[in-house]
């Protein structure tokens, strides 16, 4: 096998190559864009010399240029892994298969190549090992969330980095790849799967044209990863690490937000743990204040499912690959395509409400419920921190006294008002969403239901109870979250409570929360919301 691979390296697998002490045999990967090198300490990644089109490495002049790319952009993510760029020197006195044919560069050859050194990582950190180890929590889910919303945060955005967003553009990439697709109609998918998946995207374009140009003007088309999935994510001294960042094509690194996050929510969904994917969504959604960027999810997630049915398809072209694999892999393109098609079809909104005083355990309730129905959870502590321009884990209080900061009666009211307007809009565009706050006034819960009816959304409330002084014990024990309540606010909280009217009955689900919640969940989401 060895004697098969480019002399640069073969040369490199050989211990003597490195100036550092290595664990041997040296491992070789390979993709089909690159050499990767695993000596111990170290791992060590060279381009091909390839020209795909929408990926050239061909010169040694675009391979020195893509590797510095590859540098810059994963330091962003992860700069305890991505280290430097070394020169790769070749020694013309030295047969070109010798140990002495090459070297690392000191300034005094001609560099023949380019390599980016990188600190090497235990392969069992990789999320896509964690997951196929039952390893991968809900808890890591939430981190990762918050590490790539704030990351989106940061990225760079331009003029130019904008245009790529318009809708234009982004017609072009579905036009492509359906462009490419329909060349495995019959083998991978079928045509009337095919011509379904694309007439909802025509009429995306055709009806939500103005959602995309929207997002220019907000500034959400930003320098972004690109290629974010279980195979590119790691643990590393306990910290995640987002890595591999597409450095070769600005069209695909230069994207929505939304539609960067959207590949691993796809991802997630496809190896069957929507929990994992639901949770790293509304973390992410929480975090970036991107509640609106979710009506682009059925668009961007049946992109990402359809170039990933793509991906596989092409391997159906492949001489080299035995017919015994490719009847696996036209399965595995054809489950892409499935899902891609999928995304598209047609979802009735809901609203879920959820009341009580803090401590009811209300977050929870609401948590578990946008797991099993896929929804959107929008809590009113992260609307209103948002609208105060604070940070989510920052207290909102002047030194714990409570009504002050951004606890005033008029930010909570726009606080409401803001929950209002995000959940009938999701909701008439068919997401399920679950709205995560107090309610304890009735004139709050009213609007919801006027508004609701006047759209035609079903609707719910659930009251989450608990005894006082678990109340209390819940709040005194509370720690990591961004909430601000404490104990000390309880007793005005209950007396300034407004119990239900008999109308807003009809609508009403009671939860006793310190109770088994699987029952009572299964009771509720059996009947749909009215």
């Amino acid at each position: 096998m060895t004697a098969s691979l480019p002399p640069l390296i073969q040369a490199m697998v050989q211990p003597q190559f490195y100036p550092h002490p290595v664990q041997t045999p040296i491992r070789l990967l390979q993709t089909h864009i690159s050499y990767v090198l695993l000596t111990g300490d170290y791992a060590y990644k060279v381009k091909k010399p390839a020209d795909f089109g929408f990926l050239n490495f061909s010169t040694l002049e675009r391979r020195h240029f893509f590797c510095q790319e590859e540098l810059r952009l994963n330091q962003r993510l992860c700069p305890d892994l991505y280290l430097q760029v070394l020169g790769i020197e070749q020694n013309p006195d030295a047969s070109e298969t010798s140990a002495g044919a090459y070297g690392w560069s000191r300034g005094e050859g001609r560099i023949c190549d380019y390599a980016i050194q990188m600190r090497q990582f235990d392969q069992a950190q990789l999320f896509s090992h964690l997951f196929a180890e039952n390893a991968l929590t809900l808890e890591l889910m939430i981190q990762l969330g918050k590490q790539l919303a704030q990351f989106h945060a940061q990225a760079a955005t331009s003029p130019d980095i904008t245009a790529f967003g318009s809708p234009a553009a982004v017609q072009t990439i579905v036009e492509n790849s359906y462009g490419l697709g329909q060349g495995f109609i019959g083998r991978s998918q079928t045509a009337a799967q095919f011509e379904a998946t694309k007439a909802f995207t025509d009429q995306f374009f055709q009806e939500h044209g103005a959602w995309l140009q929207e997002r220019q003007i907000l500034g959400k088309i930003r320098e972004c990863h690109g290629d974010i999935h279980l195979n590119n994510i790691c643990l590393f001294k306990g910290l995640i690490q987002i890595f591999d960042c597409i450095e070769f094509n600005q069209e695909f690194r230069n994207i929505d937000v939304i539609y960067d996050a959207a590949f691993l929510v796809m991802d997630l969904q496809f190896r069957g743990r929507p929990d994992l994917a639901n949770t790293f969504l509304n973390a992410y959604l929480e975090w970036s204040n991107d509640y609106q960027g979710a009506v682009l999810l059925p668009l961007y997630l049946s992109m990402r499912a359809y170039i990933r049915g793509n991906v596989n398809s092409l391997a159906l072209n492949d001489p080299a690959i035995p017919d015994s694999d490719k009847v696996t892999i036209a399965q595995t393109a054809a489950d892409y395509y499935h899902q891609a098609w999928a995304y598209t079809q047609p979802q009735t909104g809901a609203l879920y409400v959820m009341v009580g005083i803090s401590g009811s355990g209300k977050s929870t309730v609401a948590r578990q419920i946008a797991q099993q129905t896929h929804g959107i959870q929008i809590r009113s502590d992260a609307v209103r921190k948002h609208l105060a321009g604070l940070a989510l884990d920052q207290r909102g209080d002047d030194a714990g006294a409570w009504g002050t900061g951004i606890y005033t009666p008029e930010l909570t009211q726009k606080t409401y008002d803001r929950l209002l307007e995000l959940g009938i809009f999701l909701a008439k565009q068919g997401a399920t969403v679950i709205l995560d706050a107090k309610y304890d006034r009735q004139a709050l819960r009213q609007t919801l239901i006027s508004q609701a009816s006047a759209k035609e959304i079903p609707l719910k409330f659930i009251y989450c109870t608990a005894p006082v002084e678990v109340l209390h014990d819940r709040l005194n024990q509370r720690q990591g979250d961004i909430a601000d309540a404490t104990s000390k606010i309880l007793a005005a909280q209950i007396a300034a409570f407004e119990p239900f009217s008999l109308a807003e009955q009809a609508w009403l689900h009671t939860i006793n929360t310190t109770q088994e919640l699987g029952p009572q969940l299964g009771e509720l989401l059996s009947s749909n919301p009215e």
